[in-house]
C-alpha cells in the first residue's frame, strides 16, 4: 500500500522485525547493528553505495 499511495521517486523503506519487542532489539551489539544499518540506507541514499 505504501508503494502504490507514493507520489515521489524517492528510495521508500519499511523495516519490519517480527522477533523484537516494545524496545527494540536487545542483545550486546543490537544497538550498533542498528545504527549500521541506518548509515547504510543513507549511504544508498545519496549515493556512495549500491
Amino acid at each position: 500500500k505504501l508503494r502504490s499511495l507514493k507520489t515521489d521517486d524517492n528510495l521508500l523503506l519499511l523495516k519490519t522485525n517480527m522477533g523484537a519487542g516494545h524496545g527494540g532489539r536487545s542483545g550486546r551489539y543490537d544497538r550498533l547493528y542498528e545504527t549500521a544499518e541506518a548509515y547504510t540506507f543513507i549511504l544508498v541514499s545519496i549515493g556512495l553505495l549500491e
